[in-house]
Order: C-alpha cells, then sequence, then structure tokens
C-alpha cells in the first residue's frame, strides 16, 4: 500500500537543532518557518521535519495553532503513524509497567516519556481512561483505542477530554465512555488500602497514581499517629495512613463527591471508623484547627499546581509558603509535615525555598529526611523537564 507523501516543515536557521537531535520533543512556534502553507496545515498533521539545510530530523504532529508547534513522533522520517506504530509504542510502555506493579492499575502512557507527545493513559484493571491532550492524538484516536484494546485486553475505555492542555491545543472539552461499560466507582488497589475512582465523572482520570511511593513512605511514619490530609481528594495519604496503622485520619477536601469516595474507600479498605472528612477550603480548614489548637502527628498538604505555569510562578510559590506555614502550626514538635507540589514551572530548588520560608514564618525548625517524586509509572524524559513535576518534600519538625 503507498502512502501519500508526507508534509514537509522546516526549522528555521537559529533553532537549538542540537537539542532536537539529542532528544528534545517539541518545537516551538518562533523556531519554525510558518510560511502561508505551514500554517495552512490542519492541526494533527502528521509531516517531515528538515533542519535549515534540509536535512530530516524526523516525524512530527505539527498544530500551527499551537505554541508548541511541532511535537516529535518518530526519529524515522519515514515513519508511519497508524495502529501498528501506536501498538509497539504501548507494548514498550506496557512492559516497564508490568516489570514494576503486580496488579493492573497504573498510569500506562506518560505522554512524551512514553513517546505519545500530549497523550495520557491510565489503567484501571479492565478499564483505561485516555487523554488526548494533543491535536494529532484526537485525530487518531480510533487507531490509538484500537491498539490499546490489542495490546492489554482492556474492555472498557474512556475519553477524557477536559483540562488545560486540550485548550491550548484548540480541543474541545468533553468525557465520552468509548468502549464498553464502567461500573461506577471501580475499586483500586494501592498500599494496602483500596481507593474508589469515578472514571466518567472524577478529578483528571478519577486517581492519581503519581503518589503512590510518597503515600508509602508517609504511612511508615504515621504508624500509631494521627494524620491531617489537605487537599485529599479521595483520601490519597490519609487511606494509606490508616492502611499502615494510623490511628486516625482527618481528610480536608473542597469536593463533596471526593470526600464521598474517600469515605467508601475507608470501608472497603475496613478502616471507616478510623476517618473523619471535612469538606471545605483547605485554608480556612487548617486555620480553624490551628484557631482549635489541634495538632497532629502527620500533617500532610498536596494542593493543586499553584504555579501551572511561568507567569504564574510568583503567585504560586507565596502559595506554596502559605500552605507551609500553616500545616507547619498544625505538627506536633517531633512529627512530620509533608508538602508537595505538581506544577513544573516551580522546581525542586524554588519550592524547597518557599517551603522552608513558610515553616520558619510558622516559628518551627525541622529536618529534610525524605525528596520524593512520582512512581515509575510516571516516567521523565530526561530531556523534558516538565515530564518530571511531582516534588514531595518530607520534614520531621523538631521545634
Amino acid at each position: 500500500m503507498t502512502h501519500p507523501p508526507l508534509s514537509l516543515v522546516r526549522l528555521r536557521p537559529k533553532a537549538d537543532v542540537r537539542a532536537i537531535r539529542h532528544g528534545f520533543p517539541w518545537v516551538f512556534a518562533d523556531e519554525l518557518v510558518t510560511d502561508r502553507r505551514t500554517r495552512a496545515l490542519a492541526p494533527g498533521t502528521i509531516a517531515r521535519l528538515e533542519d535549515a539545510e534540509r536535512r530530516p530530523l524526523g516525524t512530527v504532529a505539527v498544530n500551527p495553532n499551537s505554541k508548541i508547534i511541532c511535537r516529535m513522533l518518530d526519529r524515522d522520517p519515514e515513519a508511519e503513524i497508524g495502529e501498528d506504530w501506536f501498538a509497539a509504542r504501548l507494548r514498550r510502555a506496557l512492559a516497564l509497567r508490568e516489570a514494576a506493579f503486580a496488579a493492573p492499575f497504573y498510569r500506562l502512557i506518560h505522554a512524551e516519556a512514553d513517546g505519545l507527545p500530549g497523550v495520557v493513559i491510565d489503567r484501571f484493571g479492565e478499564a483505561a481512561v485516555v487523554q488526548p491532550n494533543a491535536a494529532w492524538a484526537e485525530s487518531r484516536l480510533d487507531a490509538l483505542i484500537a491498539a490499546l484494546r490489542s495490546v492489554t485486553g482492556v474492555r472498557a475505555v474512556v475519553k477524557n477530554g477536559t483540562g488545560r492542555a486540550r485548550t491550548l491545543e484548540g480541543l474541545p472539552e468533553e468525557t465520552v465512555l468509548l468502549e464498553g461499560t464502567v461500573e461506577a466507582p471501580v475499586p483500586v488497589p494501592m498500599n494496602g488500602a483500596t481507593y474508589m475512582a469515578d472514571l466518567l465523572g472524577g478529578q483528571k482520570t478519577g486517581l492519581f497514581f503519581d503518589q503512590r511511593p510518597n503515600h508509602a513512605f508517609a504511612a511508615t511514619l504515621a504508624k500509631g499517629g494521627d494524620v491531617l490530609d489537605v487537599f485529599s481528594h479521595v483520601g490519597g495519604f490519609g487511606l494509606a495512613a490508616l492502611a499502615g496503622g494510623a490511628a486516625r485520619a482527618v481528610c480536608v477536601d473542597g469536593s463533596a463527591p471526593a470526600l464521598e469516595l474517600a469515605e467508601q474507600g475507608a470501608a472497603a479498605s475496613g478502616v471507616a471508623e478510623r476517618l473523619e472528612t471535612r469538606r471545605g477550603d483547605a485554608f480556612d480548614a487548617m486555620a480553624a484547627l490551628a484557631e482549635d489548637d489541634v495538632r497532629f502527628h502527620l500533617v500532610v498538604c498536596d494542593p493543586p499546581a499553584f504555579a501551572p505555569s511561568k507567569q504564574a510562578l510568583e503567585a504560586g510559590l507565596r502559595a506554596y509558603e502559605r500552605v507551609a506555614r500553616l500545616g507547619a502550626g498544625l505538627v506536633r514538635a517531633g512529627g512530620f509535615l509533608v508538602l508537595c507540589s505538581c506544577s513544573h514551572a516551580a522546581d525542586l530548588s524554588r519550592f524547597r525555598a518557599a517551603s522552608v520560608r513558610g515553616i520558619g514564618k510558622a516559628g518551627r525548625r525541622g529536618q529534610i529526611i525524605h525528596t520524593g517524586f512520582a512512581g515509575p509509572d510516571h516516567p521523565m524524559l530526561p530531556q523534558l523537564a516538565e515530564s518530571g513535576y511531582l516534588k514531595v518534600l518530607f520534614f520531621r519538625l523538631t521545634e
């Protein structure tokens, strides 16, 4: 079968060709020759990328309407981006997850780091949630889903088409059940606890797998103590701590449905009598606990991304500092404070500095005993700092 020739796009002479040759997966709009022909390409068009000397660099997906105008799909300029190509990427990703996890509950595809730029797939046993956050993936969704079912054997597939990334690509927001049926919520075993994931109506894909190793480490610190899990979502840190032997956990979140799922997870885990949930603004809740002079052995603060972009960085760092200040005030002397950031714009050093400032402003002092990152189902592409977004600081407060 013959295929029509691919469109050609070319780098400007001053573009950083070396970075692209060494694995950087994006081309920004100011690095590409954007003549009338290039601007006329439909978002998601597959093209061959050349350097300014017309030497081939690989096969890319083009979106003339995006700041990231090209995403590298394959170093082979003759690659055919179809079902077989998707299946090869999925098999490679699956091999890592099957080596790392005993049960099929994990992030299967972590976008650029797994060779599928802008695509996230989380697996929940026989169901999967796909986030096609780039125009090229949206336009080839049928081939991706067919390959996913063939490689993994999943029976149900949900498309979660929500979030900032899709907006930047000019894509509509929608959540659709594409294949099979989904019984909501889905029980997910992790770290000795059972979490309940709403695949159709929950936040993002329904559960955050990235914190799994940090849940486990926090649980070892919580044995026999009481735990405050702020921005708890469906009870991530709280349920793991209870499963690990914590005496009591209080989960605070602004979402009533998320807290209801936390309660269902506690019941499924056999720890319902030791879980308390509080709905409300996290900052207000922490201030109220301080007012009542309540203290905990372990306090965890896992907020949403306060600095999702460089433009939001300074405001985000101030928010992280405030979280640290309020959280530190709720920890008993000798207890532990866990602070998390999923903001890729705030690197580890700046997040750590903001956290230490907040702890100091609370009149507390402590030690960093561990720094956590995402689990192995969230691999980091070394050339793309954004793929290593999660940072978790574990403090022991000595005074």
